[in-house]
């Protein structure tokens, strides 16, 4: 199974995105996991090496099963999970591309209208405007036009 972490980094209102070039989606810095590495280390790491830019204080915000199945018959054709971190500032100035597209600022209402992938949009959506974290389950087609989406929160915190 794959594992991918993403970080997205708000500061002044705005979030950092990259926009791939393949199909003009926003996505959230990140990428694949390395064998041995913790998904907070591959996190800093992906975002460091996307944006040339340190994340600060990154927690995490989502943990998410993704699954692409043949809409017809309901097969499972891929299964990957999302770890997604957010962080309130970061050290350094972004790039403005790098070989996965272009770097962006964009104004946090603009989640909500971006071209992206849905269960993105409810992801980040998540990350950038409520307390806790999410957990969820995103069912998509290889074109990746969502199917379903089934989200749970909590609020994180003390449990003694």
């Amino acid at each position: 199974m794959q594992r991918i972490a993403n970080l997205l980094v708000v500061k002044d209102n705005q979030v950092l995105l990259l926009k791939k070039p393949r199909r003009d989606w926003y996505v959230a810095p990140g990428g694949k996991m390395d064998s041995g590495e913790s998904i907070y280390e591959a996190a800093i790491r992906e975002f460091e090496e996307e944006t040339g830019a340190t994340p600060v204080n990154p927690q995490v915000k989502g943990i998410y099963t993704m699954m692409i199945l043949n809409p017809d018959t309901k097969e499972l054709i891929d299964e990957w999970m999302l770890y997604t971190f957010v962080a309130k500032d970061l050290i350094g100035t972004p790039y403005e591309s790098n070989r996965e597209g272009l770097l962006e600022w964009h104004g946090i209402e603009k989640l909500k209208t971006l071209p992206m992938a849905e269960g993105d949009r409810s992801n980040l959506s998540f990350a950038v405007s409520k307390n806790g974290v999410q957990y969820g389950t995103f069912y998509y087609t290889e074109e990746f036009e969502l199917l379903e989406e089934r989200l749970q929160n909590s609020m994180e915190g003390d449990l003694l």
